[in-house]
């Protein structure tokens, strides 16, 4: 295990942005909003993204990617009503997984409050046998991969 810091990314660090908008509930007992529902900012961005671009069809898609992992470091506090902003790009493509770094960015905060990764490995919907990336979704997944160039 490293003991470097991690430092925060900027904004700059990601690809694309998808905006949530917190809620009253989203706090807790201490004034902001709660650990467990970063993960379902994170959730909620990955996918909206990917419906968005017609690559994700909720109730038929035959090819669907199930979370296997998730993991988020905490550099400050967000609390409703902030609005969220989550940094998405893709740090890697497999076969049949991709592993997506999300940051939460509040308002026009420059520096993520928080970072994160989400895994998802894509599945068969009716065997939840692992399968290749369907293309049409490579291709959306490709462009969230950050070059020198982005």
């Amino acid at each position: 295990m490293s003991d470097k810091k991690l430092s925060p990314p900027t904004r700059a660090e990601f690809v694309a942005f998808e905006d949530v908008h917190s809620r009253w509930m989203d706090n807790d007992a201490y004034g902001h909003i709660n650990n467990v529902v970063y993960y379902s900012f994170f959730d909620t961005a990955v996918n909206r993204y990917l419906i968005e671009r017609n690559v994700l069809d909720i109730a038929k898609s035959e090819t669907i990617g199930l979370v296997i992992e998730t993991q988020c470091k905490y550099f400050s506090s967000v609390a409703y009503p902030d609005m969220i902003h989550v940094g998405l790009k893709v740090a890697h493509l497999g076969n049949s997984s991709v592993k997506y770094e999300v940051a939460i960015f509040a308002n026009d905060d420059d520096i993520a409050s928080a970072l994160g990764h989400f895994v998802h490995v894509y599945v068969d919907r009716i065997s939840n046998k692992p399968t290749p990336i369907p293309q049409n979704v490579r291709v959306v997944l490709q462009s969230l991969v950050k070059t020198h160039l982005n």
